[in-house]
């Protein structure tokens, strides 16, 4: 095959993988976006306050890698359009950067998984605690998120229903969240009969609402690995042979 046309089929090659990349870049901008500013998820209203701020952390995290991979791939898309030796020779660069930070993120996502799910599990049973007390009118958005949670799974409190007698914040020892009920009630607490009510707790439809968004982002994360291999290879191939047409400008004229 000629040089000029091998060049231009690793510069196809290139822009096919590199569109994948930056696919998967703005994935990952769009789920940093989503913890940040989402005020209807119960993770991030969870975590958007207090000492502890994972969710902050991770945002963060996800929003510079989504950025350094736009940047990275619109600097390989010029390089290789205007074939610039140099501008793809920093673009290969950049992805090695890239490789090690994906690399390091989902390690960290794994370190620092069950120490999340404790806070998580933490933090939900302090709303259980504070929730309906008229001096912490703040606190109502996490209130209603619990609330929508109870209601359309069918479930009451973190493990079960007993978890509710440690609110000390009801009129009588016997209410429960209207949540907790079929009740269409907008009141904080309702008083029903304790059979009337959902007996199963929680925790299993949010840990699993928990392990498939770490799923979610792995899978992000390994489908970039995988992609940037392919972009690395490609672009050390259409380096080699921009050199070669250089070198041998006629070759592509015989």
């Amino acid at each position: 095959m000629k040089t000029r046309n091998k060049v231009l089929a690793w510069k196809y090659y290139l822009n096919v993988f590199n569109g994948i990349f930056l696919a998967l870049g703005i994935m990952l901008l769009t789920f940093g976006l989503w913890l940040l500013f989402d005020r209807n998820n119960l993770f991030s209203v969870l975590f958007s306050s207090g000492e502890n701020q994972p969710v902050s952390y991770i945002s963060f995290m996800l929003l510079g890698a989504g950025s350094l991979i736009t940047f990275t791939s619109a600097m390989g898309f010029i390089g290789s359009v205007q074939e610039t030796k140099c501008l793809l020779a920093t673009y290969m660069c950049f992805q090695v950067l890239v490789f090690v930070t994906q690399i390091t993120m989902p390690v960290l996502v794994f370190l620092k998984k069950e120490v999340v799910h404790h806070q998580w599990n933490k933090r939900i049973d302090e709303v259980i605690s504070e929730y309906g007390n008229k001096s912490l009118a703040e606190k109502e958005l996490e209130w209603n998120i619990l609330n929508a949670v109870q209601h359309n799974m069918e479930c009451c409190g973190r493990y079960d229903v007993t978890q509710w007698e440690k609110n000390k914040n009801k009129e009588s020892s016997t209410q429960i969240p209207c949540s907790c009920t079929k009740s269409s009630l907008k009141e904080w607490f309702c008083d029903v009969p304790r059979n009337s009510t959902y007996s199963m707790g929680c925790e299993r439809y949010l840990d699993t609402w928990f392990e498939n968004n770490v799923l979610i982002l792995t899978g992000i994360n390994i489908s970039l690995l995988i992609t940037q291999i392919f972009v690395i290879k490609l672009t050390m191939q259409l380096l080699r042979n921009i050199r070669k047409n250089n070198i041998w400008p006629d070759e592509s004229d015989e």
